[in-house]
């Protein structure tokens, strides 16, 4: 049950990526601003992959998946909303807070010593290496708008 509720944490952090991802793709294309939406293209479809193997290990598990971001969800709207007014350089600010506080609660979760080995193995080997390379390319997006 434990891993269960780590699990459903860590995939309502995911859903609230998919759905900030969705709507910065959404305002930068309307913004014209192509090369930006191809260069975070891969970092939301990582985050829908991510999304599908939260989902799937907690129904492994015998639980339920949760099915939105709830509270988190609301403040990523907020965000996002303030940094599309502010702005690209803004916006891109705003998602790779959300990654760093995702890589975050991904190594908070690595430190449960309750957490099982499936569960710390989908953390080490897929999902926090995908986090920490999403925080890499939104350095280098904020470099070049700089």
């Amino acid at each position: 049950m434990h891993n269960i509720e780590i699990l459903n944490k860590l995939l309502k952090d995911e859903l609230t990526a998919t759905e900030t991802y969705q709507k910065a793709l959404d305002k930068l294309r309307e913004d014209g601003e192509l090369a930006e939406s191809e260069s975070i293209m891969p970092i939301y479809e990582a985050h829908k992959d991510a999304v599908s193997s939260l989902q799937a290990l907690i129904n492994r598990l015998g639980g339920t998946p949760a099915e939105d971001s709830g509270a988190r969800g609301t403040w990523a709207e907020i965000v996002q909303g303030g940094a599309n007014i502010l702005g690209k350089k803004a916006a891109l600010m705003a998602l790779q807070k959300g990654e760093k506080n995702g890589a975050e609660d991904y190594e908070e979760a690595l430190q449960d010593t309750e957490l099982s080995s499936d569960v710390r193995s989908l953390i080490q080997m897929k999902l926090l290496p995908a986090q920490q390379a999403h925080i890499s390319t939104l350095d280098r997006l904020l470099e070049a708008a700089a």
